[in-house]
């Protein structure tokens, strides 16, 4: 008997320096979601192409959302069936930077989606501003399987409760987190926290990719709107799947209405 609900699948490897190589990877990880029954196959950031540090390689290999790299993804998601989220090197209206994007992939319409990482990645000693783009506010663009709305929003954008409250408040039961989490003391244990943090105060499913080790920690997650851990993986590339229920949402809100308890509302500072 099948189960209410979809599958939703966190792969997660290391991208590299080949374009190729990474869309190979991501193909082979897709099939394997696949044939565990996920609908939905949510991969790290900067999933087309990532060196450490950033700099003029990201540059020279940014694609616009129409580009190659895209296309690929919606060739898979048809070929699969699967919805795809993943992170791109995008190119920018600057020419000196480059945009930290992610897009999202229904295996009938394509591209219905993207996100532009909002807090970009300075903190730590690093300094992802000096080549990226922020991304501008704007209205959240989410998209749906089997009547559950999903939203993106990248990275270091979790130590942020306000970006993922904003995407619940347009609608999104669960969201789609790739990253580039990158390892340190504690870091993992930062990881883990905040997300189970961001499902469990806004009562939603939270999705959350990360690339693998030398740079990344690993360590992807499906966390459930009760904070319970339903998918997770170690350091190793794999795919781990969960089962989205919409009945979980509607049964845990009962329980702790806390959105609609809540009396302050999110406002973009100026």
């Amino acid at each position: 008997m099948t189960p209410p609900g979809f599958g939703v699948a966190v792969a997660q490897f290391a991208p590299g320096d080949d374009v190729d190589a990474n869309l190979a990877t991501i193909a082979r990880l897709a099939r394997r979601a696949a044939d565990r029954g996920a609908s939905l196959v949510v991969f790290p950031e900067y999933s087309s192409f990532f060196v450490d540090p950033l700099g003029e390689r990201m540059l020279e290999h940014a694609q616009p959302v129409d580009g190659p790299f895209v296309a690929a993804l919606a060739d898979l998601a048809r070929e699969l069936d699967v919805h795809v989220v993943a992170g791109l090197v995008a190119t920018s209206a600057h020419p000196e930077r480059f945009a930290n994007r992610l897009v999202a992939i229904d295996p009938v319409d394509g591209l219905v989606a993207t996100y532009s990482k909002l807090h970009l990645y300075d903190a730590f000693g690093a300094r992802e501003s000096d080549w990226v783009e922020i991304g501008e506010i704007a209205e959240p663009e989410t998209f749906s399987i089997q009547g559950v709305t999903i939203g993106l929003q990248t990275c270091y954008d979790i130590r942020f409760p306000e970006v993922t409250r904003r995407l619940v408040d347009a609608g999104a039961d669960l969201v789609a987190v790739p990253a580039e989490w990158v390892r340190g003391p504690l870091k993992e244990q930062h990881w883990r926290s905040l997300v189970t943090a961001r499902a469990l105060e806004n009562t939603i499913y939270v999705a959350a990719a990360d690339q693998t080790p030398p740079i990344g920690v690993g360590a992807s997650l499906v966390v459930d709107p009760m904070g319970v851990t339903i998918a997770s993986l170690g350091e190793r590339e794999d795919v781990a799947v969960a089962w989205v229920d919409p009945a979980r949402i509607d049964e845990v809100r009962r329980v702790n209405p806390a959105l609609a308890l809540r009396r302050f509302s999110v406002v973009p500072k100026a």
